[in-house]
Formats: structure tokens, sequence, C-alpha cells
């Protein structure tokens, strides 16, 4: 393995039961990538976002994670469910039982835990809401609490499912810009998952496409270039 590599696919199929839903699918996560996976409804992006997390093992193929990942330091944004956005905590715990993991058999946090929750909320412009409740929190201020979280996780990768769902397009906006920041300034490697391509690629470098029947792994401009991606944009499904 190279120094540098994440998350390595070989030859990887993925799905339930024994049917596949993606096939023979060959990628490679390096440090500070910004992966972007489009596709679909149906085609399986949050089948492989479960691969990548070791939620679901291979049906058939490889994928190997650098040592420090399988131990849990990957940064998980999932899509929010009504019950979750109702969590009645206050931010400052939400931040930080992202550190639950790494906490092992210890009863409480320890200080460099608790310092590095408030860094984040810091870097995310929520430490003023340290002390509010999470469910009174409008949704672009959850997704920043959660990607908070997420950061008291990760060590090198953050992981994100749709993470602009529901959010006003301001909101969104800047969750995009807040990715890029980590991606370029703090040199987290991210990946994806959203129908948004045309905000997404603003920011991200390679674009993995999973069609019904065909996957393609490259560089934006590659992609852009691609009979999927020339199909992807004409049919308007991502650039709403």
């Amino acid at each position: 393995m190279e120094s540098n590599e994440l998350i390595l696919c070989r030859d990887v199929s993925l799905g339930y039961e024994g049917q596949a839903l993606l096939h023979h699918l060959n990628l490679t996560v390096r440090e500070g990538d910004y992966l972007c996976v489009v596709g679909e409804n149906g085609s399986g992006k949050s089948t492989l976002m479960k691969g990548l997390l070791g939620l679901l093992a291979p049906l058939s193929g490889e994928i190997w994670r650098a040592p420090e990942l399988k131990a849990g330091a990957i940064g998980y944004l999932p899509q929010q469910t009504q019950a979750q956005r109702d969590f009645p905590a206050t931010v400052y715990e939400v931040v930080l039982s992202g550190y639950l993991n790494q906490k092992g058999f210890r009863f409480f946090y320890t200080a460099a835990q608790k310092s590095g929750a408030l860094m984040n909320m810091g870097k995310l412009g929520i430490l003023e809401l340290r002390d509010k409740c999470y469910r009174e929190l409008s949704g672009g201020q959850q997704q920043r609490v959660l990607l908070a979280r997420a950061l008291c996780a990760a060590r090198r990768l953050l992981s994100l499912d749709e993470p602009i769902t529901g959010l006003d397009p301001a909101a969104a906006q800047d969750l995009y810009k807040t990715l890029a920041y980590l991606n370029e300034k703090e040199g987290m490697a991210i990946v994806t998952v959203t129908h948004d391509l045309k905000a997404a690629l603003r920011s991200a470098r390679t674009v993995l496409h999973i069609g019904r029947d065909s996957w393609f792994h490259g560089t934006t401009a590659e992609y852009l270039a691609s009979p999927q991606g020339r199909r992807f944009r004409e049919e308007g499904t991502a650039w709403n």
C-alpha cells in the first residue's frame, strides 16, 4: 500500500442477501481527496457508504482500510431522521459524543477530548450555541453541530451521506464552503454522497458515478466529458 492511501476497494461487489447492487468496483481514497459520489436513486450510493465505513461486508472482492480507520476514526455524517432532529441534548453534549469510540472503558471524557470538542465547535462557528438544546436549532445549525461531532471522531477522513437534505440554499452553500475549507486548509479527506452535483463539483476533485449497470471514477473534468456525465447533466437530475 502507498502511505497516503486511506481506503482501497479491489473488485468489490456490494449488496444484500447475496444480491449485488454494485459490481466489480475499484476505488482508491487517498489523503486530501474530495470524492463526490453521484447516481440515480436506488443505484447503491448509500450501500457503498456502508461498505466504506465497514458496516457492510463485500459480497466479493476486498475493501482495505488504513489501520487508524479500523478503530472507528472516520467522521460520519448520516442522513438525519426526525427522531434525531428532536434529540433532547445540548449542543456540547452532541459534539462531545463524537469521542465515544475513543473513550474506551473510561467513564468520563478526557480534558483533551473536551478541549477538542470546543475547538471543533469554534471552527464551525457554533461555540456560542454550546448550551442550547439541539432540537431547538435550525436545520443548518444542526448540520454544523453534527459536522463538529464528526470532526471529533475523524482523524483523516470525513464521510457524508446527502449532507444538504432539508437545508435551505444559503445553509447548503455554507456547508459546502465549510467542507472545502476542511479539505483544503486542514487536509481532511472527504467522501460525500449527494444529488446536488452542480454545487458539489465546485469543490470535488474526483467523481464516482454509480449507474444501474456500470460505474465511472475519475477527475471532475473527466467525468463531465464522459458519457455518464453528459447524460446526467442533460437529464437535469443533479442540476436543479
